[in-house]
């Protein structure tokens, strides 16, 4: 028997279901501002970001950003900025969540050539340290506190 889970839930504490696509990415459903969408959850990305082409879906406020994205192929991405959203993965919620906002034409363009839909972002570090994350990969769970 695995005693991760009720250690876990007696620490409070949140169980989120994953799943491995056949790239081996992480899929994560996530709400942001109440609305449903299907994320990568990318323990090597520095920020939470969203695709330009979902700023309406999600309601969100897009501002200027001045800095850019750089990817793992160091290539830098214009980008924008939305604060002040609701992120909500299952039970687990933070508010003011902050989005980093670009082109993920590049991602869904890789995932359709091994015929995968397309995701709208990308769960990264920062929610992941916010909130105290644990992977349980073999059972494919995420913890949040």
């Amino acid at each position: 028997m695995n005693a991760l889970p009720a250690f876990l839930k007696a620490k409070k504490y949140k169980k989120i279901k994953f799943k491995f696509l056949k790239t081996q990415h992480l899929l994560i459903k996530v709400k942001v501002n109440g609305v449903a969408g299907n994320f990568i959850l990318d323990t090597g990305a520095s920020n939470t970001c969203i695709g330009f082409e979902c700023i309406e879906k999600y309601n969100l406020n897009a501002v200027h950003h001045t800095n850019v994205a750089a990817s793992a192929s160091s290539t830098t991405i214009p980008t924008k900025i939305a604060k002040d959203n609701c992120l909500q993965l299952g039970s687990w919620k933070q508010l003011s969540s902050v989005f980093i906002l670009f082109d993920l034409s590049h991602v869904n363009e890789a995932l359709s050539q091994q015929k995968i839909k397309p995701v709208d972002g990308i769960i990264g570090a920062d929610v992941l340290l916010k909130g105290n994350a644990i992977i349980d990969y073999p059972n494919q769970y995420l913890y949040l506190k």
